[in-house]
């Protein structure tokens, strides 16, 4: 089971955002730093972000640009993830984080077509 990722180009294209906007929304901390996924590919490295988590922040963004000031998104949603619980793997590439709030379901695989689902154990810490 893997993520759906869109690329940046495809993710800038969608929202008709430049590139300047987006990493701007990175550095103001609207877009979390693990969302920007590096990838090889047949044309070099290239920038990916999972899919629907990005997809609804730039949504988000984009509907409350012009109400709120940047600023002002980034302190609501810093005060939203101060309060979150996480997910904290650790593998031999790195620690990956992500928000017990922002996870809809959680299934270990075990390679072999045996799954176990953990989505209640998730459920219940968000509780």
């Amino acid at each position: 089971m893997s993520e759906e990722l869109i690329s940046k180009k495809e993710l800038l294209e969608r929202y008709s955002i430049s590139y300047g906007a987006l990493y701007r929304w990175k550095r103001k901390g609207l877009i979390p730093e693990e969302w920007f996924i590096k990838k090889s590919t047949t044309t070099g490295q290239e920038t990916f972000f999972p899919k629907e988590l990005v997809c609804e922040r730039v949504e988000l963004i984009q509907s409350q640009k012009d109400e709120h000031s940047l600023d002002e998104l980034s302190n609501q949603l810093g005060k939203e993830s101060e309060k979150k619980a996480v997910l904290r793997l650790k593998t031999v590439f790195g620690d990956k984080v992500f928000f017990i709030s922002e996870i809809k379901e959680m299934i270990v695989e075990d390679g072999e077509g045996n799954q176990k689902d953990l989505t209640e154990i998730i459920n219940e810490i968000k509780r």
